[in-house]
């Protein structure tokens, strides 16, 4: 077609892929009945001072998909991650045994997961909103361009179906995430 509008069209592409690359990171965060360390990953741990995310001080693992462990790289950092990990909020109970934190994930109440996938049901919405904000932006910018009406009308044909595509995305990513949310 015409190089200006191949740039717009990639442009827009790249904005939809960060917007889905930000759904499945939101998604990684939402629990979905099985213990993950991604649970952990908004921990911030007071280390000499400074607030260090918890997997740069700690080795955190799933023995089982109702555990998690976490393993300090330092021992005199297991009272200060068991602190942060209550500060943090997230409705844990950590058990410090004198080498590991254990926290035990209890299982979801059907009425935590019909929560939980509203939540996922509303990133889903945010993500779809970045995809049209990329379809409206990259429609101003061929608008702008010296091309024919013809031309204008087809690239904004092109960027109207990666649209589609990417929405359809969205949508079989909340379908699968979903899934696992309600699955006991």
């Amino acid at each position: 077609m015409n190089e200006e509008v191949d740039f717009i069209l990639d442009t827009a592409k790249e904005a939809m892929d960060s917007a889905i690359a930000h759904l499945e990171k939101e998604f990684r965060a939402i629990r979905a009945g099985k213990a993950t360390p991604a649970m952990l990953g908004t921990v911030l741990v007071d280390y000499y001072g400074s607030q260090t995310p918890l997997s740069q001080v700690a080795n955190v693992s799933t023995p089982d998909p109702r555990t998690l462990t976490i393993q300090p790289w330092e021992k005199n950092m297991l009272q200060v991650i068991e602190k942060a990990i209550q500060l943090a909020n997230l409705g844990f109970n950590p058990m410090n045994n004198g080498d590991v934190i254990m926290i035990n994930v209890p299982p979801l109440t059907e009425e935590r997961r019909i929560g939980l996938a509203k939540q996922a049901k509303a990133e889903a919405e945010h993500a779809k909103v970045g995809v049209r904000n990329a379809r409206k932006d990259a429609n101003n910018d061929i608008k702008k361009l010296e091309i024919s009406e013809d031309l204008k009308k087809i690239a904004e044909d092109d960027v109207q179906k990666l649209t589609d595509a990417y929405v359809k995305k969205i949508d079989d990513i909340l379908v699968v995430k979903e899934k696992e949310i309600m699955t006991v």
